[in-house]
């Protein structure tokens, strides 16, 4: 006999988008890469320290 499974895909299932997303600007995505940027060098200069 075949069992009916209660799967959880129904409940995680997307639900329809009520607005639509705006796109980043250049300039937003030159500020984001700046942040992540000094992010990643002090980062590294932590990680030099920590581990010398």
């Amino acid at each position: 006999m075949l069992i009916k499974l209660n799967l959880l895909t129904h409940t995680f299932a997307r639900h329809e988008r009520v607005k639509q997303e705006k796109a980043i600007t250049q300039k937003q995505w030159v500020n984001i890469d700046r942040v992540v940027m000094i992010i990643l060098f002090l980062a590294v200069i932590a990680g030099a320290i920590i581990f010398s």
